[in-house]
């Protein structure tokens, strides 16, 4: 077999898998949970096709103009990860809300160091996943498993959405800002469980190794498929605007991030600049921590604050505009 014909096959195959990814908007994990695991490749798969696009282009073969006008297909998949074309139109528009979301990993990272980053931020809904039951952080708050909220708004009504001990959790609470009531519904989707060991045991690439990390990474899958659902219907029957935010567990092109995500705006693409990852503790690009809305709710500024390191996430923080 020619280098261009092998170079074609595993051009077209990698296009494929791209495409597969896309599914993950209509087919749920318990269904085929194989194309949620294939979005975690994606910035890989994307890298790849695109050095093969530009290996053509070396080559002077025409089948690269139909390589590079493919490329197009995955424009807004590519701007979950990486933003670069944000719209900067509001940016000098005062903003009604600031809202923070941020997993702190119940404080290991020195849990004064986090509270004073909190309040430093001084914003007006703050959205903190993997709360450290034991310590401070309980005045005005709305407690629940894992999760919690403060706000310097009013709290019209709240509940429960998810309460599976240990399995991530979630709750909504209507608070009226300035005599307008949002919706806002903190996310933690189930948790991984896995152990850096779990990746550096992959060095050697054996099959063994790579079939126990799918095996702690499917059933989550698969448990977060009947917690979207939950999620899903407090937002679709919401009177309100809503604010959707926190730790999904689950990257962009999965199918957390496109049900979850359903029939609202993701800030980030809206408002964001480049790089959105927000979990750093495998030395891994990414990005499972997102602010979404309704369009109703204007998103002034977008940003992942990488310059601290207070938790194995970043903190995610956005401006809106109330319309």
């Amino acid at each position: 077999m020619k280098l261009n014909q092998i170079l074609l096959f595993a051009h077209i195959a990698i296009a494929v898998l791209l495409l597969c990814t896309l599914g993950n908007a209509w087919v749920p994990p318990n269904l085929l949970s194989s194309l949620n695991l294939l979005s975690l490749g994606f910035p890989y798969l994307m890298v790849t096709y695109i050095i093969l696009t530009f290996v053509w282009v070396f080559k002077r073969q025409k089948i690269a103009i139909a390589f590079a006008l493919g490329t197009l297909i995955f424009f807004n998949p590519i701007r979950r990860w990486v933003n670069f074309s944000p719209k900067t139109d509001n940016l000098k528009t005062i903003r009604d809300i600031k809202v923070l979301t941020f997993n702190v990993k119940y404080g290991e990272y020195g849990w004064d160091k986090v509270k004073k980053y909190i309040k430093d931020q001084d914003a007006d809904i703050i959205l903190v996943q993997e709360k450290d039951t034991n310590r401070a952080i309980k005045r005005d708050l709305v407690k629940y498993p894992s999760v919690i909220l403060k706000t310097k708004h009013k709290i019209v009504r709240q509940d429960k959405l998810i309460d599976e001990k240990a399995r991530g959790n979630s709750f909504y609470a209507d608070v009226d800002i300035n005599g307008k009531i949002i919706r806002i519904v903190n996310v933690y989707l189930e948790p991984f469980r896995l152990h850096k060991s779990m990746f550096t045991k992959l060095e050697g690439l054996g099959f063994g190794n790579i079939s126990n990390l799918l095996s702690h990474m499917t059933p989550t899958f698969q448990a977060h498929e009947e917690q979207v659902n939950k999620i899903r219907k407090i937002v679709d029957l919401s009177p309100y605007p809503v604010i959707l935010a926190g730790d999904f567990n689950s990257v962009p092109n999965s199918y957390e991030y496109y049900n979850l995500g359903k029939d609202l705006q993701d800030a980030f693409l809206v408002a964001g600049k480049g790089s959105a990852s927000s979990f750093h503790d495998y030395k891994v690009p990414l990005r499972i921590d997102y602010i979404f809305t309704s369009k109703s709710i204007i998103p002034l500024s977008y940003k992942v604050d990488h310059t601290v390191e207070l938790s194995d996430h970043y903190p995610v923080i956005a401006e809106f505009l109330l319309n």
